[in-house]
C-alpha cells in the first residue's frame, strides 16, 4: 500500500506578520470559527493521525516490514505518543515559538521521519510538518522546516526510504521537488496575504483616526458657525432695531413735542394721530424683530408650508398678487438649512414689498438631488445688480445679509435685475438630510 494519497502539500499559513495562522480578514465570525478548529486539531490531531498510522500500519505490516521493523517501529510510535502527551500537558504553557517548540518540532518530525522509514503509511502523521510549522517555529525557520517534511513525504511516495534503485532516486528527487515547492510556495502566497491583511489593518486604523479628527473638526466648525450666526443675528437685531424702533421712536417723540408745542387744535390732533400711527408701525417692528430671533414657523410646518403660509400672509398683507409652486420630492432638511431658506424667503418678500412696487411675485421650492433652491421672483422695478454694496443698503440687513446666510450653510446667492424689467433672486444650499 502507498502513502502517496498523503503526499500533498497542504497550504500553510504563517503567524508572523500580525494574523493567526490561516486567519482570513475578511469576516470576524468566519475568523473565529477557523481560529477555534485549528485550535481543536493542534490538540487532538496529532493523536488521530498518529494512530490513524499506527493502525493503518499494523495491517501493511507483513507486506511491507520486516519482524525488526515491527518492533523498531512499535518504540517509536510509544515514544512519538509520549511526545504528544507531555506536549499536550506543558509544552503548550511555554513562550509561542521558544525553545521548547523548535525541540517538540525537531523530535517529532524525526519521529515522523524514522516510523516513514520502516512503513511510509506513518507519512499521515509526519503530514503534521506541513500545517504547524509557523506556529510552533520563528519565521526564519518555517521554510527550513517544511522542506524536512517534504523530505519525509516524497520518500513515503515512492514506498519508503532510502530509494531501491535509480528511477525511484529520480522519482524522490522529482517528488520532493514538487512537495517543497508547492509547500514552499503556499507558504510565501499565506505571508504576502498576511501582510497585504496588516498593511489593510494599519489603513483601517489610520482611516479611523482620520474619521474622529474629522469628527472633531466638524464639532469645531459647527461651533464656529453658530457663533458666526449668533453674531450676524445680532448685527442684523441691532440694524432693524436702528432701522426701524430707534427712527420710530424718535418720529413719537417728534410728534408728540410738537402736539405739546402746537396752539392749535387741529394741529394738535394731526400730531397725536401721527404719532400713533408710527407707535402702531413701530410696535409691529417689535413683534417682526421678536419673532426673527427663531423661526417659529418650523416648530410644527415643514419648510414648503411654512413657506406657503409665509407667502399667503405676506400677500394678504402687500396686496400683490403672489405664487408659491414646490418641485421635486419634499424631505426633511437640516434645522440651520430650513431656519436660512425661510429666512432669506422672508427678507426676500420684504424687498419686494418695500421697494419692488410689483404687481406679481413668484416664489419656487425645488429639492434635487444633493441641493435645494429657493427662487423669488417678481415683475417691479428692478435695478442695477452692480451697484449693490456686499452687505446691503445703508447697513442694513439686506440683499448682503442674504448672501451671508446662504454662505454660512454653504450655498449661494444669486441676483439677476434689470431697471424696469423685475427681479429674479436665487438661492442654492446643500441638501443635508434632518438626522
Amino acid at each position: 500500500m502507498s502513502a502517496g494519497s498523503v503526499g500533498a502539500a497542504p497550504r500553510h499559513l504563517p503567524d508572523e506578520v500580525g494574523l493567526p495562522s490561516g486567519e482570513p480578514t475578511s469576516s470576524p465570525d468566519r475568523a473565529e470559527g477557523v481560529h477555534s478548529w485549528r485550535h481543536r486539531f493542534a490538540s487532538a490531531g496529532p493523536y488521530i493521525l498518529l494512530g490513524l498510522g499506527a493502525v493503518l500500519a499494523a495491517a501493511s505490516a507483513e507486506a511491507v516490514m520486516d519482524i525488526g521493523e515491527r518492533y523498531v517501529a512499535a518504540v517509536l510510535a510509544v515514544a512519538a505518543l509520549a511526545l504528544q502527551l507531555w506536549w499536550s500537558l506543558n509544552g503548550r504553557r511555554r513562550v509561542a515559538r521558544g525553545p521548547a517548540h523548535r525541540l517538540y518540532y525537531l523530535l517529532r518530525w524525526a519521529l515522523g521521519f524514522a516510523l516513514s522509514w520502516c512503513n511510509p503509511i506513518f507519512a499521515v502523521y509526519a503530514v503534521l510538518g506541513y500545517y504547524d510549522a509557523g506556529m510552533l517555529l520563528p519565521r526564519h525557520l518555517v521554510r527550513p522546516a517544511l522542506f524536512a517534511t517534504a523530505i519525509t513525504m516524497a520518500g513515503s511516495n515512492i514506498g519508503g526510504l532510502p530509494p531501491a534503485e535509480g528511477m525511484h532516486w529520480l522519482a524522490f528527487i522529482a517528488l520532493l521537488a514538487l512537495h517543497s515547492g508547492l509547500a514552499i510556495g503556499f507558504d510565501h502566497i499565506a505571508v504576502k496575504e498576511s501582510e497585504h491583511a496588516a498593511e489593510l489593518r494599519s489603513a483601517n486604523n489610520r482611516l479611523a483616526r482620520a474619521l474622529q479628527e474629522n469628527a472633531g473638526l466638524h464639532a469645531q466648525l459647527l461651533l464656529q458657525a453658530r457663533e458666526a450666526g449668533v453674531a450676524d443675528e445680532r448685527r442684523r437685531l441691532a440694524a432693524e432695531i436702528h432701522d426701524t424702533l430707534a427712527q420710530g421712536l424718535t418720529g413719537i417723540v417728534t410728534q408728540l413735542q410738537a402736539a405739546t408745542d402746537s396752539t392749535d387744535p387741529a394741529g394738535t390732533r394731526d400730531h397725536i394721530e401721527r404719532a400713533s400711527v408710527l407707535a402702531r408701525h413701530s410696535l409691529r417692528e417689535a413683534r417682526r424683530s421678536v419673532q426673527n430671533l427663531s423661526p417659529g414657523q418650523l416648530e410644527h410646518d415643514p419648510l414648503s408650508t411654512a413657506l406657503e403660509k409665509i407667502v399667503a400672509a405676506w400677500s394678504a398683507q402687500t396686496g400683490v398678487r403672489a405664487e408659491i409652486t414646490v418641485t421635486g420630492t419634499i424631505e426633511p432638511l437640516h434645522h440651520e438649512v430650513e431656519a436660512t431658506l425661510l429666512r432669506i424667503a422672508q427678507e426676500a418678500l420684504a424687498n419686494v414689498g418695500r421697494h419692488a412696487g410689483a404687481q406679481r411675485t413668484g416664489v419656487t421650492l425645488s429639492y434635487m438631488d444633493d441641493e435645494v433652491s429657493l427662487d423669488v421672483r417678481d415683475d417691479g422695478n428692478g435695478f442695477d445688480p452692480r451697484g449693490l454694496p456686499p452687505r446691503g443698503d445703508g447697513g442694513g440687513f439686506g440683499l448682503g445679509g442674504m448672501r451671508a446666510r446662504a454662505e454660512r450653510v454653504a450655498g449661494t446667492i444669486a441676483i439677476e435685475s434689470e431697471p424696469g424689467l423685475g427681479t429674479a433672486l436665487s438661492a442654492r444650499v446643500p441638501l443635508v438630510r434632518h438626522e
